[in-house]
């Protein structure tokens, strides 16, 4: 899908379709709309509109360059999300109607660049579609231009940037199982370090054995597909990297602890923290952000067979502590540790920033459209909340106090992998990673609601079904603003 802007009087742009966003019932205050030909359509049209939400009217015109309008109604408040998602409607709208070519005029806000980046946002992930292994192949995207008071190139360019980014995290995401293993994985991250500026390396088989990673040799143990630690340095400026640490479970039956067969098939989704973090260094290589991450993937495959990791188990993470396997399906934060320390030992970055689906508990607590937040560190808290309010992937802070800590103690170990009972669980979870780290400010997401679209989930036109690719938008959000 090709993204351009123009500054230009909307009725001098040639288009297929001319777009308007509104909360207005009246067209006099429509931007472009003073042509006696036009104004009389838009006044009809704007009518029957009504500023009611997510509600289109289209209509012809006489004119060569644009012969069809298209109102879309914005409700009575045009904030971010509601911009976002009113633009995701008009391009299915305009797919719909099989145009080459459609124009969205720019909504005449204070904020115009931030207007301009959710139009982008919204049009090109709306028409997102996985059917890599389908033989019908989604209908033609048609071409989108921002007509605009004031020059957005660059906006538009970073936006067009972040939208493919938060694509190609869905589309890993999505893979199925059978194709996207943990090796498969590394590829992927092999490909995003033809950048020069991303340097790759892949820890597996006695790297990992002799390494130290018991969490992640533990977890993989049991299945043919050999787990992997993917690493990916972009550097891109100077001083301590920012760690992204993502947790990819390729596929989870829970091991021995096996789950329930029903949704299991969703298991594929397990991966998607990994997914993240591999979709926004491809996007800060490509935006060439003046910064340095690095990003730890943790890739394994989770099944029960005789060489399984079982209940009762203990086992040594990296950095020496020993857990008491309760529960196999605990798999997640065993992983993540391991990563965690060996991150904070080989990196000494500033901060450290982990995303999973880790606790069912999460969606429970905070449902499907918020992820679960928790830190030590206040600052770096505000800072990844106020990314989330600006892109729309709202977090949600739970504490993490002393007593929390004191719930993750084991008679037979240093830390045990799962707490007996229901409370707590998201915490009790990030408790666990919190003990693998010693001193590095660090911050958890657990996405386990938001990482694919699940009930409840909220609808809405950019995330129809599968995988959402959470996490991308604010990330790169937040680590644009780290760079000032």
């Amino acid at each position: 899908m090709n993204v351009s802007s123009i500054v230009a009087d909307p009725l001098d742009v040639e288009t297929d379709l001319l777009c308007y966003i509104t909360s207005s019932r009246s067209s006099s205050d429509v931007y472009g709309l003073k042509s006696v030909d036009i104004s009389s359509i838009a006044e009809r049209c704007v009518d029957d509109l009504n500023g009611r939400l997510g509600v289109i009217v289209t209509s012809t015109t006489l004119l060569n360059s644009t012969p069809r309008l298209l109102f879309a109604g914005s409700g009575s408040s045009m904030n971010p999300d509601t911009l976002r998602d009113v633009a995701g409607t008009i391009s299915k709208r305009a797919q719909e109607l099989g145009v080459k070519q459609f124009a969205i005029v720019c909504p005449d806000v204070q904020d115009h660049h931030s207007a301009a980046s959710q139009i982008v946002e919204g049009c090109m992930l709306a028409l997102y579609d996985f059917d890599a292994y389908k033989a019908e192949k989604a209908d033609p995207r048609p071409d989108l231009t921002i007509i605009c008071r004031h020059d957005i190139k660059k906006t538009v360019r970073m936006a067009k940037l972040t939208a493919e980014g938060v694509i190609y995290t869905r589309n890993i995401s999505n893979q199925p199982p059978n194709e996207c293993t943990p090796a498969r994985l590394a590829e992927f991250a092999e490909v995003i370090s033809q950048n020069k500026k991303v340097e790759c390396t892949i820890l597996a088989g006695s790297d990992l054995t002799e390494g130290g990673f018991g969490g992640i040799n533990a977890v993989g143990q049991g299945s043919a597909n050999t787990p992997r630690l993917i690493i990916l340095e972009y550097k891109g400026g100077s001083g301590p990297p920012i760690a992204l640490v993502g947790k990819a479970v390729t596929f989870d039956t829970g091991g021995i602890s096996i789950k329930p067969g029903e949704r299991m098939d969703e298991m594929k989704f397990d991966k998607c923290g990994g997914c993240t973090v591999l979709g926004t260094i491809k996007t800060i290589s490509e935006m060439n952000l003046p910064i340095n991450v690095v990003g730890l993937i943790p890739s394994v495959e989770n099944m029960p067979g005789g060489q399984s990791y079982r209940p009762g188990d203990i086992i040594r993470l990296y950095g020496g502590k020993t857990t008491e396997i309760v529960n196999t399906d605990a798999e997640g934060r065993l992983i993540l540790a391991d990563a965690l320390a060996y991150a904070e030992e080989q990196f000494s970055p500033r901060c450290m920033i982990d995303l999973a689906t880790l606790t069912g508990a999460c969606i429970i607590a905070l449902g499907c459209d918020t992820a679960g937040m928790i830190s030590d560190n206040d600052e770096l808290a505000s800072d990844v909340c106020q990314s989330g309010i600006r892109t729309a992937e709202n977090v949600w802070r739970l504490p993490l106090n002393p007593d929390y800590m004191e719930m993750i103690k084991s008679k037979v170990a240093d830390i045990r992998n799962l707490v007996p009972g229901r409370a707590a669980g998201t915490i009790a979870a990030a408790a666990f990673l919190k003990s693998a780290i010693k001193e590095t400010p660090w911050l958890h997401l657990d996405i386990a609601g938001t990482a694919w679209m699940q009930p409840p989930s909220k609808k809405r036109s950019y995330n129809k079904s599968g995988a959402t690719g959470f996490g991308v938008r604010l990330l790169l959000d937040y680590l644009q603003n780290s760079t000032h």
